[in-house]
């Protein structure tokens, strides 16, 4: 029988919760590649180490932006690498439920679910962020009282009020800490 995953597949860090056993595996979206030959010579922790410090020829990728993926192939190799870390193999394809942000399209959900599946998954589904975070904060979401998430991700922005099991408004934007970063160092430069 497959186990059970659950992913956080975000744009800053990827978490990986397996049933039974808790989070398994927190690391960067990061994933380190050889131009020439396009191996993957590192993820996670080891590929945010090398940002900066590699020849031309390796370059330190993150394969999502703003929630949403950029590179469909390095974004799909990260997955595999991922299951595989947590100890998956083609004998034990697990189930997996995918974390993704509220604001990003049906085209792009439909590339969560591909990549996941192409990567091992025997089956791939989706949840939003928001109801993700208020079943993970123990948040009595099938209650008729509402329930507040705000999640501030590296890539997007969400606030959520959850009531009666679902969301009832929902507010998104792709700004997260990365664009803060940003325009934090824009301003410095200019001071």
């Amino acid at each position: 029988m497959a186990r059970d995953l659950a992913i956080d597949l975000g744009t800053a860090n990827t978490l990986v919760y397996a049933r039974g056993r808790g989070i398994v595996l927190n690391e960067p979206s990061v994933i380190a590649l050889n131009e020439k030959s396009n191996e993957v010579l590192a993820m996670g922790d080891e590929a945010w180490q090398m940002i900066g410090r590699t020849p031309g020829h390796i370059i330190a990728v993150r394969p999502l932006r703003h929630g949403a993926i950029t590179d469909f192939e390095v974004t799909q190799r990260m997955i595999r690498l991922l299951l595989q870390r947590v100890g998956v193999s083609r004998f034990n394809r697990p189930r997996v439920v995918i974390c993704v942000p509220s604001a990003i399209t049906a085209v792009e959900r439909r590339a969560v679910t591909e990549a996941a599946r192409r990567a091992g998954a025997v089956d791939a589904r989706l949840i939003d962020q928001p109801l993700a975070a208020a079943i993970g904060s123990g948040l009595p979401i099938n209650e008729p009282i509402g329930n507040l998430i705000v999640d501030v991700g590296g890539g997007t922005s969400e606030t959520a009020l959850i009531s009666m099991g679902g969301v009832v408004a929902l507010e998104a934007v792709r700004v997260g800490s990365f664009d803060l970063d940003v325009a934090i160092q824009n301003f410095i430069k200019k001071e």
